[in-house]
């Protein structure tokens, strides 16, 4: 998966830009609020079909203009391909994939596989289940569409179901008749997203455990394992038929429960992944030095797996991450990503870069001031 050039109209402080990529590492150079990760930001949404910074489609729209638009030229294993999303303000996006319109954002979404890493994600250990759920999102989105149909509907179910528990007291001739509905809609779908975040879950802490163990001598050991909120043994959400039997049980026989909290406590919204190291909890024992190699071994395991299913790396899109490692997990970081394609923003130019690109008041330049 190479990007070859991103053009860009209007998008947050990008006027106009071009720019062009290696297939090696580019380094975005410049001061900060120059325009850098604006650019990864760019190229994420593409993959994504969202902000990986959870900025909503306004925000991205440079001020006083009512749309941005955005063109990626890439080439998988197969071709060439080119993706453009037009963004306005109060109107649905457009999207076009090789000039054919596209009229469901999900039929994009993991045309460009990228992995994205910025010092948010430094954090993924010492943080809410919400922020482990969030790195499962992002890499199955990419890779099965059929987990982000699954991951939509269970949204838009659980809006409803919440909806109803909140309405309850007021209400509960309604909420006994249609909660059932809810709750068997809401089962189902989590059993098949615990299903894919298992099988995720399982392959990537393999990888997880040798690039820990690289970057640290193999002296400690991780262990990370899928935990689903229907409380089962991880192995047992290979089974969808009895998750969803025991998320079913769960959903309907805690509803006073459910109503006096005012939201749906069981389904896949709320699971998690449990992360070890040495047989103790890595969120709660770890050191933050601990915690950063696991994170960036999450990452890179990340990449290993979309590997296996696309048969080639995606793209790394790294932002501002080597300034808050160490030496040796920068060390560590710059030698694993040797013969992929890397976009990454710093300010350090004695990183090896194929293209360096400078970046001020959102123009790039392949030539400093």
């Amino acid at each position: 998966m190479l990007c070859k050039k991103l053009t860009a109209n209007n998008f947050r402080n990008i006027e106009h830009a071009e720019v062009s990529f290696s297939p090696g590492v580019n380094l975005l150079v410049g001061d900060n609020a120059q325009g850098k990760t604006n650019l990864l930001e760019a190229i994420g949404y593409i993959s994504l079909g969202k902000s990986f910074r959870g900025a909503t489609e306004a925000e991205m729209i440079a001020f006083g203009h009512d749309s941005a638009s955005i063109s990626l030229d890439f080439s998988d294993s197969l071709r060439d391909q080119n993706i453009s999303v037009g963004i306005f303000s109060g109107k649905r996006r457009k999207f076009e994939q090789n000039g054919v319109k596209i009229f469901k954002m999900s039929d994009i979404v993991g045309a460009v596989r990228a992995v994205i890493f910025c010092p948010e994600h430094l954090s993924l250990i010492k943080s809410g289940p919400a922020e482990r759920r969030s790195w499962l999102d992002m890499a199955l989105c990419q890779s099965r569409p059929v987990y982000l149909q699954s991951l939509s509907r269970l949204n838009k179910l659980l809006k409803q179901r919440n909806r109803l528990l909140k309405d309850a007291e007021n209400d509960r001739k309604t909420f006994d008749a249609t909660v059932g509905v809810w709750s068997e809609g809401i089962a189902h779908e989590s059993a098949l997203i615990g299903k894919f975040r298992y099988d995720y879950v399982r392959e990537a802490g393999k990888h997880i455990e040798r690039f820990f163990s690289e970057m640290t001598g193999g002296s400690e050991k991780p262990s990370v394992t899928f935990a689903g909120s229907a409380k089962q043994e991880e192995e047992a959400f290979s089974d969808i038929e009895a998750t969803e039997k025991e998320y079913l049980r769960l959903l309907t026989s805690n509803t006073e429960r459910e109503i006096a909290a005012g939201s749906t406590l069981w389904g896949a919204h709320k699971d998690d992944i449990k992360i070890d190291l040495n047989g103790r909890s890595a969120r709660d024992f770890s050191s933050q030095g601990q915690q950063r190699s696991l994170a960036l071994a999450m990452k890179l395991a990340e990449g290993e797996l979309c590997r296996r299913d696309i048969g080639e790396y995606p793209v790394f899109l790294l932002d501002d991450v080597l300034s808050e490692l160490d030496a040796k997990r920068k060390a560590y970081l710059v030698n694993e990503i040797k013969g992929k394609q890397v976009i990454m923003t710093g300010c350090d130019l004695s990183v090896k870069a194929e293209n360096t690109v400078f970046v001020k008041n959102g123009c790039y330049s392949t030539v400093a001031d």
